[in-house]
């Protein structure tokens, strides 16, 4: 059996994966570009593959066509908004994720997020290098209402992380109805939330989530997080959101381009802006590997 390991973090701070894919006689082939594929990549290196432990590589229906051995697709996280999960229904393709492996790491980063905005850590880390002493006014956490956008696991796992700070938690995701939680629909939690931090899929089309009307809806001074997928928010009207003084501060792990080269995100300084690295724990990545392995395992 032969696979393709294209997720570029995979068995980076442990071997063990790797040691028991040997030990099952798995024959693998790994990503060394360090990003995600483009299609033609993914098709060159998953040629005569019969599985993928996949990143976010697009896994299209032209990919798909181009490999005839291919039977299972497994992502390393829980987003499968690059894998054509229809196309590959019709080819008898398997496709899995390992949604528990990351959970809790985008969990945390999320919260760590949301406390550095709060007291503009980014911003004063920046003045403070540049030769400026400012101490600027923050906003505790405790007492605020926090929006969460899709409410699966990751989701949960950021309320149940924010309990403690005494904080009112709402949420909007049709596909959820969880007690004990305030469920709201989208427009009404953008002007109810003083936090909101986004946890859901891409829209069917692509097109933002949250553009220039519906950031406009969010209260003056409030602050939005992307640790989910790129392209839910549009980055121009947000980067206006935050000229303007509507939003007092913004946080994105995920872009629609990735590395990101809008200058307006680059050159913000009320942005604080990560590598998309919401599960890059050393932990998440040894759980997620051994996920990966047990599916291959049973093909």
């Amino acid at each position: 059996m032969k696979i393709a390991i294209t997720t570029s973090s995979f068995a980076r701070y442990s071997d063990e994966p790797l040691k028991l894919l040997e030990q099952a006689g798995v024959e693998y082939v790994m990503n060394d570009k360090g990003r995600a594929l483009t299609e033609e990549e993914a098709i060159q290196i998953l040629e005569g593959c019969h599985g993928v432990a996949a990143g976010t590589e697009p896994l299209t229906k032209k990919v798909m066509d181009a490999l005839p051995d291919l039977k299972v697709i497994s992502r390393c996280g829980t987003g499968m908004d690059n894998v054509d999960r229809a196309y590959a229904a019709e080819k008898g393709i398997e496709v899995r994720n390992t949604p528990d492996g990351p959970t809790l790491a985008v969990a945390e980063l999320t919260l760590g997020l949301i406390l550095t905005l709060l007291r503009q850590v980014p911003h004063q880390d920046r003045e403070l290098r540049s030769g400026v002493w400012k101490k600027r006014m923050g906003n505790l956490l405790h007492g605020k209402n926090v929006g969460i956008v899709g409410f699966g696991k990751i989701g949960q796992a950021v309320a149940h992380l924010l309990e403690p700070f005494g904080v009112n938690v709402g949420y909007h995701d049709p596909f959820a109805d969880v007690p004990g939680y305030t469920r709201l629909e989208l427009d009404d939690l953008m002007g109810w939330a003083d936090v909101i931090t986004l946890h859901c899929p891409k829209t069917e089309n692509g097109a933002p989530l949250l553009d220039l009307g519906r950031l406009s809806l969010m209260r003056p001074g409030s602050i939005i997080l992307n640790i989910a997928r790129g392209g839910l928010i549009d980055e121009d009207a947000l980067c206006d959101a935050l000229d303007n003084g509507k939003l007092a501060g913004a946080a994105l792990d995920v872009y629609p381009n990735e590395p990101p080269k809008n200058e307006r995100l680059l050159k913000n300084p009320l942005l604080s802006l990560t590598p998309h690295i919401g599960g890059s724990t050393k932990e998440a990545q040894k759980r997620i590997g051994a996920e990966i392995v047990d599916i291959i395992k049973g093909m």
